[in-house]
């Protein structure tokens, strides 16, 4: 039988966009829409597929909470392949629609902050709703007797649900992206690439001065770029976190290697996440680097700076 993957639905999600650019040809029978993230990360838990695609992270937005809490929290499970999709996002409605109809808009929360700027100069008096999913609002929009005069989506979602684009390309960012993860249940990694990506959530062993700089120098001491760090609540009260790292190289290379063993003797628990290809071509081959060197002007620049602060001044 074909392998079958989970993704966030409903069809016409940037989601989907994703889990097509990770797996050409798919058919429609082989992917499966789920209404949330957490839904996705149950199937594969529960091995009723071979894998899931969810977002991670948006260039504009940051970090998804529900996946990031689903990674932190449950059944580990891998990260076996990552996929970087351009946002590009249409205002859709129904036919005979005309931008000046347009007075209750629905997408999804990410969306909506990444279009703010274009709804206030074009249409400042509409209204604003956020449904689960850019493709839930396209979807919503198409319904008889919709709440709903257009919808923030993709362009794949006005397509699919008959929509018509009464604008395109409305982001405020035109290079906003998002990165998507492709989830497996534990098994053999990925083989290294020369260009890949380590992910991983350290828990501080206690909350004392210079535990976040302890963490970091099991990294920096062996030349490993870090290209993510999050703080997250573990949810065992407050004030207590833990740290979500994307570290570049694969594990199976010496220096990452030698930096988690590192981790794993400071911290109280290191859940490892996976390492897999990078999809972004500009991250090249794991390689020590040396810090800028800092020079009198800067010195002196920051010293400004900090008098400007203290001052009241605007810094």
């Amino acid at each position: 039988m074909p392998n079958r993957y989970a993704y966030l639905g409903p069809a016409g999600t940037f989601t989907e966009a994703a889990l097509r650019q990770l797996h050409p040809g798919l058919t429609e029978d082989a992917s499966v829409p789920c209404s949330g993230v957490d839904a996705v990360f149950a199937m594969v838990r529960k091995g009723e597929v071979d894998g899931g695609v969810v977002p991670l992270e948006n260039s504009v937005e940051g970090g998804v909470t529900t996946t990031i809490a689903e990674l932190i929290n449950g059944v580990p499970l891998l990260i076996s392949a990552e996929a970087a999709v351009p946002v590009r996002f249409t205002l859709a409605a129904r036919d005979g629609a005309a931008l000046a109809d347009v007075k209750r808009i629905a997408t999804h929360p990410h969306a909506l902050a990444q279009v703010r700027g274009w709804i206030s100069a074009h249409l400042p008096e509409a209204e604003t709703f956020t449904v689960s999913s850019t493709a839930a609002a396209a979807q919503a929009v198409a319904e008889p007797g919709a709440p709903y005069d257009a919808a923030v989506c993709a362009p794949i979602a006005a397509e699919r649900y008959g929509l018509r684009p009464l604008a395109d390309d409305i982001g405020d960012r035109s290079e906003a992206a998002t990165r998507f993860i492709r989830l497996s249940r534990p098994g053999a990694l990925p083989a290294p690439t020369g260009a890949d990506r380590t992910s991983l959530v350290a828990f501080i062993a206690d909350d004392h001065p210079g535990a976040l700089v302890e963490l970091l120098n099991q990294f920096a001491l062996r030349g490993v770029n870090l290209t993510r760090l999050e703080s997250r609540p573990t949810g065992d009260g407050l004030g207590r976190y833990c740290f979500c790292i994307d570290a570049q190289g694969h594990v199976a290379d010496a220096a990452l290697g030698e930096a988690l063993m590192g981790l794993r003797r400071i911290c109280r628990d290191v859940r490892f996440l996976g390492s897999y290809p990078c999809a972004d071509e500009s991250t090249g081959p794991a390689r020590p680097t040396r810090p800028r060197a800092t020079s009198n002007a800067d010195y002196h620049d920051a010293e400004l700076w900090l008098e400007r602060i203290r001052s009241g001044g605007v810094a």
